[in-house]
């Protein structure tokens, strides 16, 4: 196989995962777990397991410099991503919040275009205006109260979620070559996990689930959520960019757009809504113009 097949197929696995935590975490927050509290336990089980993992692999050396970077990642990256994102989700519903979480690659052209003096095309830019326009009818649509407490705000959330998750995509890739999953997701992970840790002690756990009978559903969505969304989908992603440019990584994002929607509508989570299928095709469209045809690495790293 391949590195342009090795990437492809990782990062469907791992966004295939991450749609269909849309909906476990759509339905665990904040009912039977507050979206902060369950940041904390993704991140502190997520760091115990690839400590574990990098005892049998193979040791590397990581200077300061690096060290310093891989922790900002994780605490601002990771820790921001997740906490904007348990709390957009408790407000807003998993379609809604999957579309805004979709647009990660508009926002990956933008953070390259200011950081790494990276062109923008015609293509590209009207891409960015489709995406955009996309957006803004999701935002604008008919708040649906049986399903989302605060709709606009959830929405403000998940958007600032997905550039947040796009920042630390375009700085990541800059790392993957050089160091292994493991090492990378040992430093992010523990980082992010004291972060969430320290914010818990001021907001302090609050996990319904926990008290009292442990009801058999929900514990098992919550098994789902850290074993498979947070360990798996987070090992799988520096494999898509090994491979891939952060750009078509982030296109990525379109699969769990599609998971995320299709069991929501199945679920009952969702009802349809003219608009937001519009919406839902207007970001697609974007996400081709602005990198379908990106490709793989140059040079393969």
């Amino acid at each position: 196989m391949n590195g342009f097949a090795k990437g492809s197929f990782s990062l469907l696995a791992a966004r295939t995962l991450s749609g269909l935590n849309v909906n476990a975490l759509g339905y665990l927050l904040p009912l039977w777990i507050a979206p902060l509290s369950c940041v904390s336990l993704r991140l502190t089980f997520g760091a115990v397991v690839f400590w574990v993992i990098s005892i049998f692999s193979k040791p590397e050396t990581v200077q300061w410099r690096d060290a310093l970077k891989l922790v900002a990642l994780g605490s601002c990256g990771i820790f921001g991503y997740m906490s904007l994102y348990a709390l957009s989700i408790s407000y807003t519903t998993p379609v809604n919040f999957a579309i805004f979480n979709a647009m990660q690659p508009l926002w990956v052209v933008v953070v390259s275009a200011v950081v790494y003096r990276e062109s923008v095309d015609s293509r590209k830019l009207l891409g960015l205006v489709v995406g955009f326009v996309g957006a803004l009818l999701c935002i604008l649509s008919e708040p649906d109260k049986s399903h989302a407490s605060n709709p606009l705000l959830g929405n403000m959330l998940a958007i600032f979620a997905s550039i947040i998750y796009s920042i630390y995509l375009v700085f990541s890739a800059r790392m993957v070559g050089r160091f292994s999953s493991i090492t990378i997701l040992r430093y992010t992970f523990s980082s992010g996990a004291v972060v969430a840790l320290a914010v818990t002690l001021f907001t302090g756990f609050s996990a319904p689930l926990f008290d009292g009978k442990l009801e058999l559903l929900p514990l098992s969505v919550l098994m789902f959520v850290l074993i498979f969304p947070t360990v798996i989908t987070y090992f799988l992603i520096p494999i898509g960019l090994k491979y891939l440019k952060s750009t078509v990584v982030a296109l990525y994002g379109y699969v769990t757009l599609l998971v995320a929607a299709f069991f929501s509508f199945l679920l009952g989570m969702d009802h349809f809504q003219p608009i937001i299928l519009l919406s839902l095709a207007l970001i697609g469209v974007s996400i081709y113009l602005v990198g379908v045809v990106e490709g793989p690495r140059e040079s393969g790293g």
